[in-house]
């Protein structure tokens, strides 16, 4: 490594002069003595851009690109189109930081617009954000939206179902609060309405449920929106969203306000991220939306204009009237949504997200069939199913991957040692019957 100083001797000595000081130093001149580095810092030496070129290509051949995904929990192994890469690559999108007013010129506004139009949409729901990190800061932020919404309110209650990263972001956002986290019990893998409706209490601000939920399951709602809305609490439901190509919206279970993740529409699984999180929610809780919401309007020409409105942020509002402090809308990755969605079309959605159903459920007959594994539960489930095996589920993963095949996730990575044979299985449009053929020849061999 070496230093680059743009300014010549001459240039810092008149800055120097300029300022009143004698020397670089005398500027850290507050540091203590004992704190100021002594000596250089132990990095290597510069190199040149081919010998760095060739070092990071290294450290990317040791990346895992080469097997086949079953894996799941919340990231998904999909088909993306070439249109995403083609189009994110655009230097106005890539290069642009956040939607301020001056990036007007640049498309980011109406690409977010377009987003938000699509997944409320996809939600059935009347208004949508410029998006969040993830989908477990989705959760909190419609947690913050249903505490600032239901006056004397200090509860909010959450699915046993929900994915664990979520409970742990809700716990850590709450943190330090005096907001109350309460878990609904689970019955047979899906959320209890009985046990929903024992812990319902005017304290209630809103309630988080998950369907499909963390192990696969589609759940049932009925009954659930009356109860909480009776209760004058609101219901939250995030999803899968390309499970809503042939499952009930979040809308029409009456929910309140719609989350989730949207890596399953055009991203890549990244290695872990980055991702989107959508919320999405009825009118009435427009104001209380957190982040930015893009609009449309018209320019003093007439013609169709884009600008920021509804901007709740501390830094763009006094701290005290702001409803989140997001410091970042995931622009660059919303706009692979949109484009994602806008590439296949309504029919080409519904037709990715059958083959989702149908290709996790023949993987699923065949195991539970030729194999005899039994389910975790006996429920519906969408294109990820949880199975119990006759030995420990990672060990398994590990033999599986010996033989090129991602296979799942083992549960007791989430849970206690009672999901030690548990894995989690996901099965998306991408796999073809070769692979799901082979999934299973591989898996009876290892179980013999």
């Amino acid at each position: 490594m070496f230093p680059y100083l743009p300014h010549t001797e001459e240039e810092i000595a008149e800055m120097l002069t300029t300022i009143g000081v004698s020397s670089i130093d005398e500027l850290f001149s507050d540091i203590p003595e004992a704190m100021r580095l002594k000596g250089s810092i132990n990095i290597p030496q510069g190199i040149s851009e081919y010998e760095v070129f060739r070092h990071l290509h290294e450290l990317s051949e040791k990346n895992i690109t080469d097997k086949v995904s079953f894996l799941g929990c919340g990231s998904y192994d999909h088909i993306v189109p070439s249109t995403v890469k083609h189009i994110m690559g655009r230097s106005e999108f890539y290069t642009s930081y956040t939607p301020y007013q001056a990036e007007i010129s640049q498309g980011i506004l109406q690409s977010i617009f377009e987003y938000q139009s699509l997944i409320c949409e996809l939600t059935s729901m009347d208004v949508s954000n410029a998006s969040l990190y993830d989908g477990h800061t989705a959760a909190s932020e419609a947690a913050v939206m249903a505490l600032n919404m239901v006056r004397k309110s200090d509860t909010i209650l959450f699915s046993e179902t929900i994915h664990p990263a979520t409970k742990q972001v809700l716990k850590t956002y709450f943190l330090g609060t005096d907001i109350k986290l309460k878990e609904i019990g689970q019955s047979d893998g899906t959320t209890s309405l009985k046990y929903l409706k024992e812990n319902l209490t005017p304290q209630v601000a809103g309630v988080i449920v998950q369907s499909p939920n963390f192990f696969g399951y589609i759940e049932d709602y009925t009954g659930f929106a009356d109860a909480i809305h009776d209760n004058k609490s609101l219901f939250v439901i995030s999803s899968n969203p390309i499970s809503l190509g042939v499952l009930k919206s979040q809308g029409e279970w009456g929910a309140d306000i719609a989350i989730g993740d949207t890596q399953p529409l055009g991203l890549p699984q990244y290695f872990g991220g980055p991702t989107v999180g959508y919320i999405a929610a009825r009118e009435k809780c427009l104001r209380k939306m957190p982040g930015r919401i893009s609009g449309q309007t018209v320019d003093t020409d007439g013609d169709r204009a884009f600008v920021l409105t509804l901007q709740a942020r501390e830094q763009h509002i006094k701290r005290e009237r702001a409803t989140s402090n997001i410091c970042s809308n995931q622009a660059l990755a919303a706009l692979a949504n949109a484009v994602y969605l806008s590439t296949v079309g309504k029919e080409g959605f519904q037709e990715v997200s059958r083959q989702n159903l149908q290709k996790a459920h023949y993987l699923f007959e065949r195991l539970t069939g030729e194999l005899s594994l039994k389910p975790l539960y006996e429920r519906p489930f969408f294109n990820e199913f949880s199975l119990v095996l006759d030995r420990k589920a990672s060990q398994v993963i590990t033999e599986m991957e010996n033989e090129n095949i991602l296979g799942g996730v083992a549960l007791d990575r989430f849970f206690s040692k009672d999901f030690d044979n548990v894995m989690a299985v996901a099965v998306t449009e991408k796999r073809t019957r070769e692979e799901l053929d082979k999934y299973v020849e591989t898996l009876k061999r290892i179980l013999k």
